[in-house]
């Protein structure tokens, strides 16, 4: 372990504690709308609304969720989650897919990162990749930190981000954002197939995800 990483850890284990500390002072802060009315129509995609059970509720910690397979006429499916906390506090905090999915039985066999533009904003953001697989399947994951104002693609960031914005601006809310598609053929065309839903639920999501 490197001495940064050693740094990093650290910090997120102080940070941790401080959001106990200043945790009384935060006040949750709902969706703008309610995820019940999230859009199941995205562009050329056709949704189809999922459940959670209540184990894997439990275990996330999440107070608001989007879970949904998306299709189009022609085309891979994608399954879509969005998970909303209200506000977060030790040991009910997001969860990052690094520590979730090989649980699941899913092995990471790469990860780094992808820039997507942003069509209504004119400029692009930084969103984490990982290639995933189990057997002979394989799947690519595209997830992002959606937190006040900010599109988080680190995990380290993610916590550090939390920490000061409890601090200084007494707010813990998040959003965790991910969007998975198989691959059947070429692990260049299912990034291809993410890439352009996420291009086109930037703008829906920011109806609902307070900056």
């Amino acid at each position: 372990m490197t001495f940064v990483r050693s740094l990093i850890i650290v910090g997120i284990l102080t940070g941790t504690s401080l959001i106990a500390l200043f945790s009384s002072n935060n006040q949750p802060v709902p969706p703008l709308r309610p995820l019940s009315e999230f859009p199941l129509v995205i562009g050329s995609w056709k949704g189809e609304p999922n459940q959670i059970d209540q184990r894997e509720f439990a275990i996330a910690g999440v107070e608001h969720y989007v879970l949904a397979d998306f299709y189009q006429p022609r085309g891979t499916p994608i399954n879509f989650y969005l998970g909303y906390y209200e506000s977060q506090k030790q040991g009910d905090t997001i969860h990052s897919p690094k520590n979730c999915l090989p649980g699941a039985g899913w092995n990471i066999l790469e990860s780094g990162t992808i820039d997507v533009k942003i069509p209504n904003k004119n400029k692009s953001v930084t969103l984490a990749r990982l290639l995933l697989g189990k057997a002979k399947e394989r799947q690519v994951v595209l997830y992002w930190f959606h937190s006040r104002g900010r599109i988080i693609s680190n995990e380290y960031m993610q916590k550090i981000w939390l920490v000061m914005d409890s601090i200084f601006r007494h707010r813990t809310d998040g959003t965790f954002v991910r969007i998975t598609c198989p691959v059947s053929t070429d692990e260049n065309q299912a990034i291809k197939t993410l890439t352009k839903f996420a291009e086109q639920i930037f703008p829906v999501l920011d109806r609902y995800i307070p900056s």
